[in-house]
């Protein structure tokens, strides 16, 4: 059975940082791009970035560039999103998923695989 398991999520101040991991068990994903999305109360889910198999190439949406940073240990079958200066417009919860569709990296219809999620609250 194929599992992605995220972890790291919490309550933060504005301006403070988190670390999230996502752990999969069941098959590697190491020949596979993988991402993050995220989804607030009463929003669709969205877009926060993405990595390519080796971890050479990393895509961002526009509102987390600068602040959040994604990287991956395929070794460990673990990818991480790194966090800092949080604002109250992060609050979500955090999904990863691996991509082993083609087509564009932005779009969640082409992850089949997704963790259960995890909560980010930053408070102001």
């Amino acid at each position: 059975q194929v599992q992605l398991v995220e972890s790291g999520g919490g309550l933060v101040q504005a301006g403070g940082s988190l670390r999230l991991s996502c752990t999969a068990s069941g098959r590697t994903f190491s020949n596979a791009p993988m991402g993050w999305f995220r989804q607030a109360p009463g929003n669709e889910r969205e877009f926060v970035g993405a990595i390519t198999p080796s971890g050479g190439t990393t895509y961002y949406a526009d509102s987390v560039k600068g602040r959040f940073t994604i990287s991956r240990d395929n070794a460990k079958n673990t990818l991480y999103l790194q966090m800092n200066s949080l604002k109250p417009e992060d609050t979500a919860v955090y999904y990863c998923a691996a991509k082993t569709l083609s087509g564009t990296y932005y779009r969640s219809d082409r992850y089949p695989y997704w963790g259960q999620g995890t909560q980010v609250t930053v408070s102001s």
